[in-house]
């Protein structure tokens, strides 16, 4: 078997810190000669089998995970299922389980790398298992990010989750190293924007949201075409809503009559909304009138956050 360089991890939302150790890992294998670099990613996260009420909310889609993180220089891509008997497996079990499927001439972790039953297995028991078993252990600093308050933070898809909690969506970018995505697949709403003049694509999502409110974001489409949207998320005050919803008003995309986004279906069709900037609370309008006039203002703030963004990453 080729023999590799491995890290192993959630990966949740590929974070700048989860990038890191690939890349380290990648030019780990350079210097050696190797042509594999493995990540391991667990899925889904070892607490849907050890303590499913507490399953942290999803960053990220399975092809996100891999596209992103073959992004950062991973050739390989394993989705390691985390069944009771691979978390009942001692820190032994588990390194021998490795040594037979990956052949590791190193392994990249972080710091704070736990493995087998209990979490038992750290990074001083790995480091003796690959003198004994001829694999090196390389480990990389944890990545300080410094958000917009000025306080710093280790980069970590838990502080990503707590900055999406709150809104904050430029903070969740500097954690990521860029605008988090909500990935979703547009499906039939009420139809209510199409009837005030600002038909929205009503989002099935597949990952978390943020914190309710409207937001600047970047539409991505099944073509690969980008268009600045004005996105709602929460329960829609003004309509004495109940349903938690997300939706996007996208400016500037063609559309066919009756606010259908040309060359597309209807409804079933996957879009990714890359979220730029927080822009206001939802808030209940006395009218419909004020709402309009308010939902005008937005889209204007919305094109200018977009258009800043795409500048700033060009």
């Amino acid at each position: 078997m080729t023999r590799s360089v491995v890290t192993f991890g959630s990966f949740d939302g590929v974070h700048v810190g989860h990038a890191a150790l690939v890349r380290a890992a990648a030019v780990r294998a350079r210097d050696l000669g190797l042509s594999r670099v493995v990540a391991v990613c667990f899925q889904p996260h070892p607490r849907s089998v050890l303590r499913p009420e507490a399953v942290p909310s999803v960053l990220s889609t399975r092809q996100q995970r891999r596209h992103w993180l073959a992004q950062a220089g991973a050739s390989e891509v394993a989705f390691l299922r985390p069944t009771p008997e691979l978390l009942a497996a001692g820190p032994e079990e588990f390194m021998a389980w490795m040594q037979a499927e990956l052949c590791p001439a190193v392994v990249v972790e972080g710091q704070s790398f736990r493995f087998g039953r209990g979490r038992a297995g750290d990074m001083r028991l790995l480091r003796e298992a690959g003198a004994r078993a001829g694999f090196e252990v390389m480990e990389v600093p944890p990545v300080e990010v410094t958000l917009d308050d000025h306080s710093v933070v280790v980069a970590s898809s838990s502080i990503c989750r707590w900055l999406l909690a709150s809104g904050r969506v430029a903070d969740a970018a500097r954690v990521l190293g860029r605008p988090y995505e909500v990935a979703g697949v547009v499906e039939r709403g009420d139809r209510r924007g199409r009837e005030m003049g600002f038909p929205t694509a009503n989002i099935h999502w597949h990952t978390t949201l943020p914190a309710a409110g409207v937001y600047a974001a970047c539409a991505v489409l099944p073509d690969g075409s980008r268009w600045p949207a004005a996105v709602n998320v929460g329960e829609r005050p003004t309509f004495a809503g109940r349903t938690y919803t997300c939706e996007a008003h996208l400016l500037g995309v063609p559309a066919e009559a009756g606010g259908a986004i040309a060359g597309l279906p209807e409804y079933g069709w996957p879009v990714r909304l890359q979220m730029i900037r927080w822009i206001r609370d939802q808030i209940r309008f006395p009218n419909l009138a004020q709402l309009l006039d308010q939902i005008r203002r937005d889209c204007l703030r919305v094109g200018g956050a977009v258009g800043t963004a795409t500048m700033a990453h060009a």
